[in-house]
């Protein structure tokens, strides 16, 4: 009885480790992916242009003193970026935020940063452009979204021009009103993510209209073909994933644990060698089995 309680009592330790372990991936894990990711599209964005002005405007896209105070001009309807490929930059003052929004709200896009709906207007042209993002985890972009008041600013920089939004009203709705996000005769920016933090029960909705644009000379989006597709009945959040990656990562695990477990009972004496060396190795596969089970889960953005 003793044993099958001992043997009872490392199982429920392990798992508690595992737990902790997986809880750290989400929070800090994601955000180092994240960030990398980051400043790799930022260097794709820049580099998408020849023109030494457009690229010295992503450069300077949080730079307030430089923003555009005239009125609104709409940019021209153009291609839009591939899914995945850098859209532009995002700022938002009040909440600290600057970073490259991608093209797409599935689980791979927005584990790069915010997404722009697909089928939703780019930033900057009529109608209503819409942008996803996480709120707690891959660097968790929009963590502070419901700071963002009425009047708030929100500055949109993409090949076409620098866009800036004034925040006009926030709201709660279901993961299913996708009615937030179609189209509009205004000139609006639509932010969303989860709500509350921590939870994905409902969604935030911050509404922002176009006040003021400055538009790029003989400027345009790449010239990608438009990409076609059904828009999701939920606020973003579609994984397209399967479990296949997970089970093979964690066969990877549990192989690796139990070789490690056999050959510190076989060689007692280097128990510690082997425990130190499969720590370190259980950790790396841990980290690929925790990303492929991660889309896998509700959506917790």
């Amino acid at each position: 009885m003793r044993r099958v309680l001992a043997v009872v009592g490392k199982v429920l330790i392990g798992a508690g480790v595992l737990l902790l372990l997986f809880t750290a991936y989400q929070i800090w894990g994601t955000s180092i992916q994240e960030a990398h990711t980051q400043t790799q599209l930022r260097s794709t964005l820049v580099q998408e242009t020849n023109n030494q002005k457009i690229r010295q405007a992503l450069a300077d896209a949080a730079a307030l003193d430089k923003l555009p105070t005239g009125p609104p001009v709409l940019a021209p309807h153009t291609g839009d970026p591939a899914e995945g490929e850098p859209v532009g930059d995002i700022t938002i003052p009040r909440i600290g935020l600057n970073q490259v929004v991608v093209e797409g709200t599935d689980t791979p896009d927005l584990r790069k940063g915010p997404g722009h709906y697909i089928g939703t207007p780019m930033p900057g042209q009529a109608g209503n452009a819409a942008i996803a993002g996480h709120r707690t985890t891959y660097g968790h972009p929009f963590y502070n979204l419901d700071g963002v008041q009425k009047g708030d600013p929100i500055v949109v920089t993409t090949l076409q021009g620098i866009f800036v939004y004034d925040a006009i009203s926030s709201e709660v709705v279901s993961p299913s009103d996708n009615k937030v996000i179609a189209n509009v005769p205004a000139n609006w920016l639509t932010l969303t993510t989860c709500n509350p933090r921590f939870s994905a029960s409902t969604r935030l909705i911050v509404h922002a209209q176009l006040a003021h644009s400055q538009l790029f000379a003989n400027s345009a989006l790449p010239p990608h073909e438009r990409v076609r597709r059904t828009q999701s009945n939920d606020l973003a959040g579609d994984s397209n994933v399967t479990v296949t990656d997970a089970l093979f990562w964690g066969f990877l695990v549990v192989a690796l644990g139990v070789l490690v477990l056999l050959v510190a009972h076989r060689y007692r004496r280097q128990r510690w060698v082997a425990y130190g060396v499969g720590t370190a190795g259980l950790l790396v596969l841990l980290w690929f089995f925790f990303g492929a089970v991660s889309p896998l889960l509700p959506a917790s953005f």
